[in-house]
């Protein structure tokens, strides 16, 4: 079986980004993300981390060469449509994925989808990222970006600025993001005041406003890598980017309701990511 018939059967996608040992964010939301979304998914760790829904307690970084060979094998063996990229933690790893990401376009008719969620922080507040992470990312990813997924605090440190406190500063922002290379710009508004968590797709094109209700739950744990992840998945499965943006939001709506009804932990619960529809 070749690699087409394989993707033919069922889109695959990549995540790369960095290990939850408390499964609720990082590569483990991305992959159960990619799962209820009916996508095959590989990986590519580019930390570990020693985490609970307490905090964060240990980060290791492999060497940048061991994350380069990781994502290396994946896109040779495999026919990779779309590309999640979450916690990179240092500038080295910045470089080693912009380096694959150049070698698979040149040696592809069609590159993959990239999303990337600028993780420089994890829910509970830890540091996941050096003090030059948001600088290199700047500097050297975000022109190889098709969607870029900051909440209000990323997208300030990539632009060095301050936070966005309204819905009009927070278009200005993915505006100004938009400029730095990606194709698009997601804004996630989710720490803004109000009875909706509030979502701003900037393009070129234009911009749409996408509105879910606030959720009172304890389950928010992983809501930005698993919103990245599904936009990925909903673009290998063959949405648009809008399309892909509606049903990821969805998603994250439901996957948080879901983790709010069990107790995971005795701080902020992980998501419970499940196909919209199943029960």
């Amino acid at each position: 079986m070749d690699r087409g018939d394989v993707t033919a059967k069922r889109p695959i996608a990549l995540t790369i980004a960095g290990s939850d040992s408390g499964g609720g964010a990082g590569a483990q939301a991305d992959l159960r993300t990619f799962a209820a979304m009916g996508v095959y998914g590989a990986s590519a760790i580019t930390a570990l981390t020693a985490q609970n829904t307490l905090g964060v307690r240990l980060v290791h970084v492999p060497p940048p060469g061991v994350l380069l060979a990781q994502i290396e094998a994946v896109l040779e063996d495999f026919n990779v449509v779309a590309i999640k990229i979450g916690m990179l933690a240092n500038a080295a790893n910045v470089s080693a994925v912009a380096r694959a990401l150049i070698g698979d376009a040149l040696h592809r008719a069609r590159a993959p989808f990239v999303a990337l969620d600028p993780v420089l922080r994890a829910s509970s507040g830890d540091a996941l990222g050096d003090d030059g992470l948001a600088a290199a990312i700047a500097d050297t990813l975000l022109v190889r970006v098709d969607c870029l997924t900051p909440n209000l605090a990323e997208a300030a440190a990539l632009l060095d600025c301050e936070i966005a406190a309204d819905e009009a500063e927070m278009r200005r922002q993915g505006e100004a993001l938009l400029e730095r290379g990606p194709r698009a710009v997601l804004m996630k508004g989710g720490h803004l005041p109000g009875d909706e968590a509030v979502d701003w797709l900037v393009t070129h094109a234009g911009a749409r406003r996408y509105a879910a209700p606030r959720l009172a739950s304890r389950a928010g744990h992983g809501t930005g890598c698993t919103l990245s992840s599904a936009i990925a998945a909903g673009i290998a499965s063959g949405r648009d980017l809008s399309d892909a943006v509606g049903a990821a939001k969805a998603l994250v709506s439901a996957s948080i309701a879901r983790g709010g009804a069990h107790r995971l932990g005795e701080g902020e619960g992980p998501l419970l990511q499940l196909a919209l529809g199943a029960h």
